[in-house]
């Protein structure tokens, strides 16, 4: 199954070029970012271009998937349905057709006969990414894994509205940035389709940094299938130890900004000045705790899907970490130990909807979550949230 993640690693930076290209290509970006007004205000416009964006990226890597893994094409699921209105009222289902000439063709009929636009998505569909995977550390992996087990969620474009706002802040080396292009990531996970562990998982920034040639992406990994880790990421114990300002060790947490401000006012004690931060993007919040910038992320809402968590939730489990369901672990008189420094109790799964809910909320992660690295902070976080709302 090393074949699947360097598969899917190839498929989350043709996503991301996708990304990139329709902020680079000025017919795309004026799709991108266009506000009708007056008697075009309410006219139905392919859900709008944002929403066809994501639906190309997803069913491009769907396509992808399918064709290297076809036992696996009916367990894909993304955030977006493939099914579009153009202008003049007529349904299409929006697929990755054999041939980019075929592509450009359908793209054509959904964006009411725009074949520039149609023909720029196309070509960056069906381009091959410029991928080096020779560093990747993917080869001598042995996953222990069959394609007709597993399932994938995708989300192609986590934070959208960063994304076509396309703020450009400028990144602090060892600091989140709290809004902008880098919150903005591809992320696809792979789950046990019989439990709902997630067991792989690749998270792309299309917007990692700029060079004097434009956007450059970075991508990162992880699997974590029983005893085999691995994770393109340095483990916590690996990484130099982090202190304050003050020069002693402290809790940093990572929330929205619209967060309650009972949790705040919770978690204010636990963390030094400036510990509380806030950034945009679920995925990216995940990925600020990865990569240390933050030690645990903490949402009470249930306002993220199985989409957001799946690829993220994979690599905090390869560094020995975890996702957990907050009100699950609230209400729970046992959430008291770790086991080998892990905590099983309450951790996200991802096969299973909601089949009390509809729409979207289908696949929510309902219970808000709480993102970690370490198990004793987890502890910590519950015990000062126990209570407070």
């Amino acid at each position: 199954m090393a074949d699947l993640l360097k598969l899917l690693l190839r498929v989350a930076e043709k996503a991301a070029n996708v990304a990139r290209v329709c902020r680079q290509e000025a017919p795309l970006f004026q799709l991108l970012v266009q506000e009708k007004t007056g008697v075009d205000k309410n006219k139905k416009f392919v859900q709008d271009f944002k929403t066809l964006a994501d639906v190309v990226i997803q069913e491009m890597i769907r396509h992808d998937v399918g064709a290297q893994f076809p036992e696996m094409i009916d367990h894909i699921q993304g955030e977006e349905s493939n099914k579009f209105e153009n202008g003049l009222g007529e349904s299409v289902i929006v697929t990755v057709c054999g041939t980019e000439k075929e592509t450009a063709a359908l793209l054509a009929t959904v964006l009411d006969g725009d074949q520039t636009a149609a023909t720029l998505l196309a070509r960056a569909i069906h381009q091959d990414a410029k991928l080096t995977l020779t560093d990747t550390g993917t080869d001598d992996l042995h996953i222990p894994l069959s394609p007709s087990d597993l399932g994938i969620w995708i989300d192609p474009i986590d934070a959208t509205s960063q994304y076509i706002e396309g703020r450009e802040e400028a990144a602090v080396e060892g600091r989140l940035c709290p809004s902008g292009l880098q919150c903005a990531l591809v992320l696809i996970g792979v789950y046990l389709r019989a439990t709902g562990e997630p067991v792989m998982g690749v998270i792309n920034q299309p917007f990692n940094h700029k060079d004097p040639t434009g956007w450059k992406g970075k991508h990162f990994w992880g699997v974590s299938c029983g005893s085999v880790k691995a994770c393109s990421v340095l483990r916590p114990k690996d990484r130099p130890a982090k202190t304050t300002a003050a020069g002693g060790p402290g809790l940093s947490v990572v929330m929205s900004s619209s967060e309650k401000q009972a949790v705040k006012e919770a978690l204010a004690p636990l963390c030094g000045p400036d510990r509380l931060m806030y950034a945009s993007g679920a995925g990216y919040k995940i990925l600020c705790v990865i990569l240390g910038l933050a030690d645990v992320y903490v949402l009470s809402e249930g306002s993220t899907f199985k989409w957001d968590s799946c690829g993220p939730h994979a690599l905090l489990r390869a560094l020995g970490g975890g996702m957990v369901d907050l009100k699950e672990c609230l209400h729970s008189s046992g959430f008291s130990h770790c086991q080998g420094g892990h905590q099983d109790q309450g951790e996200l799964t991802y096969h299973q909807p909601h089949t009390e809910s509809t729409g979207a909320d289908h696949w929510a992660n309902q219970g808000g979550l709480v993102a970690y690295l370490n198990c004793q902070i987890l502890h910590r976080v519950i015990g000062e949230l126990k209570g407070k709302f």
